[in-house]
């Protein structure tokens, strides 16, 4: 069979959209969801996103990482997710959607710039490498002076399967502030590889300068390797509450592919 989908990506983080209302047989199963992210033989992802119909909502998100595996949430997919929902199913107004990690909101800000909400964290903790966040996935962050010649890769895997993330693991991010403006290279679980971009990443290292003093501002610009994005939030005791993800969402191509 046939399956139609569209590709999207948010800031580099790209995603493969299904509308899955009707439900599309053989989705989710791993195996599929890695084939069809396969960036050789697949359409090719960071991840895959079902975008379904859900009562009360404007939509529910499903969220896969490229290995098939299940992820709570997705800055970037959940900007990319409400634009197509957006154009595809309620057209371009402020709307609400259901994900594994609860209740988001979305606006369309004009020029493809999607604002979401995340949902409010607590929890933050200090440990031996860094500050451990968790944005609706968990999020290691660690600050350097300098984190363009570090190797990504080696650096995450290693914190990523470290122990002391076990069994779960978590997602790392590589974080250096120039001017209150933060610099963000992130390694992702799921997909098993530094992205470009990462929206629950840069919202967990806004949060954790601010709560370190590192930035005093509750507005955090951003530049990550595949553009821009921009966090707000209010510090509160616990963590952070009325936090909002702000950058842009990006419609590349349609098409079908035989499954």
């Amino acid at each position: 069979m046939k399956i139609l989908f569209n590709k999207y990506e948010g800031t580099g983080n790209d995603f493969i959209l299904i509308k899955n209302s009707p439900v599309v047989p053989g989705i989710p199963d791993p195996i599929l969801i890695k084939a069809l992210c396969d960036r050789r033989f697949g359409i090719g992802a960071d991840g895959l996103i079902l975008v379904e119909e859900f009562e009360g909502y404007h939509f529910r998100m499903h969220y896969f990482n490229a290995d098939g595996s299940r992820g709570a949430m997705c800055g970037n997919g959940a900007r990319c997710a409400s634009h197509f929902a957006m154009r595809q199913m309620t057209g371009f107004h402020d709307l609400k959607f259901m994900a594994d990690d609860g209740p988001h909101t979305a606006r369309h800000l004009g020029n493809n710039i999607i604002e979401v909400s995340i949902a409010d964290v607590s929890g933050i903790r200090e440990t031996p490498d860094g500050i451990a966040v968790n944005t609706g996935v968990p999020h290691l962050v660690v600050f350097t002076d300098d984190n363009e010649k570090v190797d990504m890769v080696k650096f995450g895997r290693e914190l990523r399967w470290s122990d002391r993330y076990a069994p779960e693991g978590i997602n790392v991010n590589l974080v250096c502030i120039r001017d209150s403006r933060l610099k963000v290279r992130t390694y992702e679980r799921g997909v098993e590889d530094e992205t470009l971009s990462c929206g629950t990443g840069v919202t967990a290292s806004a949060i954790a300068a601010a709560k370190t003093g590192k930035i005093v501002t509750p507005e955090a610009e951003v530049s990550v390797r595949g553009g821009q994005l921009s966090v707000r939030f209010s510090l509160t005791e616990e963590g952070a509450s009325d936090i909002f993800l702000t950058g842009p969402a990006t419609f590349v191509f349609s098409g079908e592919k035989d499954i």
